[in-house]
């Protein structure tokens, strides 16, 4: 099960709204619904968690290319939502990466004698689709909450009601948490 909610800084403290990411597909798409939530351009904190497994921040000011900090990147590949989170750049991969180079492949397995085996159960893997290598662990920006009161090693630290706790820090619980 998941929860989204976008916390929006105003100037009478943070407003919390409940959101619905069927029609988000890509990270742009994201960072615009934050965006709409903030018509004053100030910080919205998308907030996004599937149970106990992973948790994802996204921090979006104004029109500055958005933060993300993803809690663990091999179970958030496994999810819809967190691909979204987890694009080429915060995996430290070349966008197009994936992408195979057409003049190194054996297409017709004769020129290295015989073709390689496919093993389709370690194709798609906790690691990623395609076997990616996709880290265990946290990824991306982990200072994204410090001049909100939450640094890197607290943000890393954090497990199970991470969302809670990090809106608690932020003074924003009871809003969240009429959301949830």
């Amino acid at each position: 099960m998941y929860f989204a909610a976008l916390l929006a800084r105003t100037e009478d403290g943070w407003e919390a709204s409940d959101t619905e990411l069927d029609d988000v597909e890509t990270l742009s798409d994201l960072a615009d619904l934050a965006r709409e939530a903030s018509p004053d351009e100030d910080t919205v904190l998308v907030l996004i968690e599937q149970e106990d497994a992973w948790f994802g921040v996204v921090r979006v000011d104004g029109e500055d290319d958005p933060r993300i900090y993803v809690s663990d990147a091999a179970a958030a590949a496994r999810s819809s939502y967190g691909e979204i989170l987890l694009t080429d750049e915060l995996l430290g991969r070349e966008p197009g990466d994936d992408d195979a180079d057409l003049d190194a492949l054996d297409l017709d397995g004769t020129e290295d004698g015989e073709p390689e085996t496919f093993d389709a159960d370690a194709a798609d893997t906790a690691d990623g689709p395609a076997g990616e290598a996709v880290p265990h662990g946290p990824v991306g920006d982990g200072g994204l909450l410090e001049d909100l009161g939450i640094d890197a090693k607290e943000l890393r630290g954090l497990k199970g009601d991470a969302l809670n706790t990090i809106a608690d820090a932020l003074g924003a619980a009871d809003v969240l948490e009429a959301v949830r």
